[in-house]
């Protein structure tokens, strides 16, 4: 599943401060290798470069 700017997404990853955070997909970036990383916001900062495999569509 692709995001979008705009989409509210949750974050999936142990190693991240805001894992099973809500927040908001703000940059869609594509890899050289025609993957897409995105940037989203939360409350309290950001995380960049974030795989598509780490996100779930919030409701």
């Amino acid at each position: 599943m692709s995001f979008e700017e705009d989409d509210s997404v949750i974050l999936h990853d142990e190693h991240s401060e805001y894992d099973g955070e809500e927040g908001t997909v703000t940059q869609v970036m594509e890899t050289m290798f025609g993957d897409e990383t995105y940037t989203v916001n939360f409350e309290e900062g950001q995380e960049a470069g974030v795989p598509e495999d780490n996100l779930e569509a919030a409701e």
